[in-house]
C-alpha cells in the first residue's frame, strides 16, 4: 500500500526497479534496445511479500483478493463495501476474529556466498510485518530474515538461505549521474511481477519532506505501486538509486518518481550488516536557514550560504569543539555547506570518532575549529539559551524601526509571561502589528538573548549593539529569540540613522 506524504498531490511510498542509467563524461544516445540489459538484470530483482495480522473491525487494509486501484477511486470503495458485507456476521456488525493481509514489494540482491543472500528493499516494504518472504524470478519463494532497518532512510536488509545460485547487483556511484542519463527501472507494480520501465534522471538533490537527509534523484521512469525498494540502475547495470516514492494526484505514475542515491544507501546498508542498526555521525547542534537578511547582518560575502547554528547540545561534539550560537558552518571536513539540509547528511555519513575541520563565519571572518563526531543519540536534548547578567529596570523601552517593546527581565515580567527561571535576556513586552517584528513572527513573551552573536541583558545593551550594526553599514541586524519554539535566530532591521537610544 503507497504511504500518503501529501494530501493534495500525493506523494506515495511505492516499490519500483529502474532501468540503468548512463554517466559517461559525454552523453550517450538512445539506445536501439534495454532488451540485453532487462536481461541479464531481471534475475537479481526479487518480490517481496509480507504478511501481517490485523484487526477486522476499523481496518482500513486492503482485503486480501480485491483489486488495487488508486487511493479515493469509487471503484476501491465499491470492492471493499463488498468485501465488508462478506466479512460481516450476519448480524450487521463485522467479525471480531484478525485477519492476515499481505501486501507487495520489491527488492534486489546484493551478495550471496555459501548459501546466504542479502537483500535491500524500502523500510516502509516490510515494516509491521509478521512473514516477510522473498520471491525469486522463477518464482522460487524464500523465507527471509529482518537483518537491520533504518526509518530516517526507509531501507531494510533481509537475509535469505538457499542451495539455489542468486545473481547479485552491485551499487554504483550516484555522484555521478547527471540529468538527462538514461535509467532503467525493474519491479513488481500491483503484484505482477518483473516488469521493466525505462527513463530518464529528471532532477537530482530534491528534498520531498519525507525525511532527515532527503536527497532524492527524480526519475520518469514509470513507477507504481510494488514497485518500492526496487533498484535503479545506470547504463553500465549498476544500482544508483533505490525507488521509494511518486510524487501522484491519483495513486498511479505520472513521470515523478523518487529513489534513494546509492551513495547514501551503501553506507546505511553497511552498517545494517555489521550492526543490524545504523550508526550515524553527531555533532549536537540546532540549525536554521541562511537568508539573505542574515547574510548581510553578519558580513557573509557571496550570499546566503552555509547552515546558521541556533543552539548547541551542552557536553556534544559541538560544544566540546566551540561552536557558538551565530557561527555559519560553511564547511564541514571539506565539504561545501551549500545550505541547511547538506549539513546533518554530510555529518549523519562521517565516521563516528574522526576529528574534522569545521569551517565557521564568525565575527565578520571565516575560523577553523576541530570537532571530534559522535554517534547520533536517540534522543537529543534541546539546547539551552546561554546565561546572561540580569537587570533589575524592567521599564518598557521602544526599539524604533522594529516595531516591538522591550524590557530587562524582573521578577513581575517573569511572572507574567511564564518565563522560566533559567531565561536571561530582554523580553518582548509588546508587538506593533504589521511591524517588521510581527512579520517576522515575534511575540509578546518572547526574549531576546544575543544580538549580533552578542549576549544582552538590558535595553540599552541591545540598542547599542543595533546601533554598532548600523554604523558598519548593516541593513539589517541579527537577533537570537527564544520563544515557545524554542530558540531561532531572526534578522531585523537596523534602526534608523534618527533613531533614539534606550536611556541607560
Amino acid at each position: 500500500m503507497p504511504l500518503m506524504f501529501r494530501p493534495a498531490a500525493a506523494l506515495l511510498a511505492i516499490g519500483l526497479l529502474v532501468a540503468p542509467l548512463a554517466a559517461p563524461a559525454v552523453a550517450r544516445g538512445a539506445p536501439e534496445s534495454f532488451a540485453d540489459l532487462a536481461e541479464r538484470l531481471l534475475p537479481s530483482v526479487v518480490n517481496i511479500q509480507t504478511t501481517q495480522t490485523v484487526q477486522a473491525r476499523g481496518d482500513r487494509q486492503v482485503p486480501e483478493g480485491m483489486p488495487q486501484f488508486p487511493p479515493g477511486s469509487p471503484f476501491e470503495e465499491f470492492f471493499r463495501e463488498f468485501f465488508d458485507r462478506q466479512q460481516r456476521g450476519g448480524q450487521g456488525q463485522p467479525q471480531q476474529r484478525p485477519r492476515r493481509a499481505q501486501s507487495l514489494g520489491s527488492g534486489f540482491i546484493i551478495e550471496y556466498s555459501n548459501g546466504e543472500g542479502y537483500v535491500v528493499t524500502n523500510n516502509h516494504v516490510i515494516d509491521g510485518a509478521d512473514e516477510v518472504s522473498v520471491v525469486l524470478t522463477d518464482n522460487t519463494s524464500l523465507r527471509a530474515e529482518v537483518v537491520g532497518r533504518d526509518q530516517r532512510t526507509d531501507l531494510a536488509l533481509l537475509r535469505v538461505k538457499t542451495d539455489k545460485q542468486l545473481q547479485p547487483v552491485r551499487f554504483g556511484n550516484s555522484e555521478s549521474l547527471r540529468i538527462g542519463d538514461w535509467v532503467l527501472a525493474i519491479g513488481n507494480p500491483f503484484g505482477l511481477g518483473g516488469t521493466v520501465t525505462a527513463g530518464i534522471v529528471s532532477a537530482r538533490g530534491r528534498d520531498i519532506r519525507i525525511g532527515p537527509y532527503d536527497d532524492f534523484i527524480q526519475t520518469d521512469a514509470a513507477i507504481n505501486r510494488g514497485n518500492s525498494g526496487g533498484p535503479l540502475f545506470n547504463m553500465a547495470g549498476e544500482v544508483v538509486g533505490i525507488n521509494t516514492a511518486i510524487f501522484s494526484p491519483t495513486g498511479g505514475s505520472i513521470g515523478i518518481g523518487f529513489a534513494i542515491p546509492a551513495n547514501i544507501a551503501t553506507n546505511v546498508v553497511a552498517q545494517l550488516r555489521e550492526f543490524g542498526r545504523t550508526r550515524r555521525g553527531w555533532l549536537g547542534v540546532r540549525i536554521q536557514q541562511v537568508t539573505d537578511e542574515i547574510a548581510e547582518s553578519v558580513g557573509l560575502q557571496g550570499g546566503p550560504r552555509g547552515a546558521l547554528v541556533a543552539g548547541v547540545n551542552e557536553g556534544g561534539p559541538a560544544d566540546r569543539a566551540r561552536l557558538q550560537n551565530g557561527d555559519i558552518v560553511l564547511r564541514f571536513d571539506g565539504h561545501e555547506i551549500r545550505e541547511m539540509r547538506t549539513l546533518p547528511r554530510v555529518v549523519a555519513e562521517t565516521p563516528i570518532g574522526k576529528q574534522v575541520p569545521v569551517v565557521v563565519w564568525r565575527s565578520g571572518r571565516e575560523q577553523t575549529l576541530t570537532a571530534t563526531v559522535g554517534e547520533l543519540p536517540e534522543e537529543t536534548q534541546q539546547a539551552a539559551a546561554t546565561p546572561g547578567p540580569q537587570d533589575r529596570g524592567g521599564r518598557p523601552v521602544e526599539v524604533p524601526g522594529i516595531g516591538m517593546r522591550v524590557a530587562s527581565i524582573t521578577p513581575e515580567l517573569r511572572e507574567r509571561f511564564s518565563l522560566s527561571a533559567e531565561a536571561r535576556g530582554v523580553v518582548v513586552v509588546e508587538v506593533t502589528p504589521n511591524s517588521p517584528a510581527a512579520e517576522r513572527g515575534i511575540r509578546a513573551g518572547d526574549v531576546v538573548v544575543e544580538v549580533q552573536q552578542e549576549a544582552v541583558a538590558t535595553p540599552a545593551e541591545l540598542q547599542e549593539r543595533i546601533d554598532r550594526a548600523r554604523q558598519a553599514g548593516r541593513r539589517n541586524v541579527l537577533m537570537l529569540i527564544e520563544g515557545q519554539q524554542g530558540l531561532r535566530w531572526v534578522p531585523l532591521p537596523a534602526a534608523p540613522q534618527g533613531g533614539g537610544r534606550a536611556p541607560g
